[in-house]
């Protein structure tokens, strides 16, 4: 039986992602389409990193294929094509594609937990990430990504990142002794900020994740103001107290037009080890309620866990430590939804974004 392209894209768009709710098909990312007799063949363009969701997707599309008279073979390829933003009034970082700040408000609420879980998460799906520690008075990220030493320079004039987990970092944390305070004005802790982002010898990265210090001042004007930010992801818990300062954060971030990629509600129950008693302890659902009010998208919940806090501070987060975990799970769902929003806000505008063609086959 002669096996039309046609036909196969017809029964493709009966698959849907379930991440993007939407078929490969009208989002124009099934390439290179071949049809041999009973032999079909064609690549699928994703434009988020979903590697841990490549097998379903492939099941998925080829049963769908298969309903074709005729069809006896599929074949599917999966490559990841990441977009990159492109700001309108700000110069690009080299190296980078896309910057993710990862901002609170209010500290306490688990933001460096969450910044280095997300870069990480991002990564094991098979994204290219780095971190970028933000936070000059109180850098953590050395601790939680277990890196250690002091960045060198190849050509004099840059930083080179140091690395680990798969993903590359740098903090203030690394240039001066771990018992140093940063006594500096508001003009020296951005100046500081600025070097570290731009005088990084950024590699190809997919997603920068900058850990921001709690608050709305110098520094997070800075990062706003002077780099071209993709869109900001917001950590609060349920309680009151600390969606007071949250609320801060994203009018911060709507006045400098900075898109809001969604919020994570941290420390959302506790239970019990023991009996198994779920605990609201910080309150419930009170970050699921600020993001319905603001109509952000909620990306997701995390509890109140021992095992959390226990594998970041001894620098195995959770997404490492056991990457088939429950928790590592819920970080990587959160990071898919973050990168999905990333790449529908960049495709709405394309006039102001570009393409890079840099693979990665799974």
């Amino acid at each position: 039986m002669n096996v039309q392209q046609q036909d196969i894209f017809q029964a493709a768009k009966a698959f849907v992602d379930p991440n993007t709710g939407q078929d490969f098909v009208s989002a124009d990312q099934i390439k290179n389409l071949q049809v041999s007799d009973g032999d079909v063949s064609f690549d699928v363009a994703l434009d988020y990193p979903g590697q841990s969701q490549v097998p379903e997707l492939r099941r998925g599309l080829v049963a769908a294929v298969k309903t074709v008279p005729g069809v006896t073979n599929v074949s599917v390829n999966f490559a990841t094509h990441i977009l990159a933003h492109s700001a309108a009034h700000n110069a690009a970082i080299p190296g980078v594609k896309n910057i993710i700040a990862v901002a609170s408000g209010k500290g306490g609420v688990g933001k460096s937990t969450t910044a280095v879980n997300l870069a990480l998460a991002l990564a094991a799906e098979g994204a290219r990430v780095g971190v970028l520690d933000a936070d000059v008075y109180g850098p953590s990220q050395p601790m939680m990504l277990n890196v250690t030493g002091r960045p060198q320079t190849v050509d004099g004039k840059t930083m080179e990142p140091l690395h680990n987990y798969g993903v590359q970092v740098n903090s203030i944390g690394f240039l001066v002794t771990p018992d140093q305070a940063m006594i500096w004005r508001g003009p020296m802790a951005t100046q500081a900020l600025d070097q570290l982002m731009r005088q990084t010898h950024w590699r190809d990265l997919d997603y920068l994740v900058v850990d921001l210090p709690p608050g709305t001042g110098d520094i997070q004007l800075s990062l706003c103001q002077r780099s071209p930010v993709t869109g900001a992801v917001i950590v609060t818990t349920p309680q009151d107290m600390a969606l007071a300062d949250v609320r801060k954060a994203v009018t911060m971030f709507e006045k400098v037009d900075v898109p809001i990629l969604g919020l994570v509600e941290n420390m959302a129950v506790f239970v019990c080890p023991n009996c198994g008693h779920e605990e609201h302890i910080f309150g419930a659902d009170g970050g699921k309620r600020f993001a319905a009010e603001k109509n952000m998208d909620f990306l997701g919940s995390l509890p109140l866990s021992l095992a959390i806090r226990e594998k970041t501070d001894a620098g195995t987060p959770p997404v490492v430590a056991e990457p088939d975990g429950k928790i590592a799970a819920i970080y990587k769902s959160i990071a898919r939804q973050v990168a999905i929003k990333i790449a529908k806000q960049i495709q709405a505008a394309p006039a102001k974004s570009t393409m890079f063609s840099v693979s990665h086959d799974t």
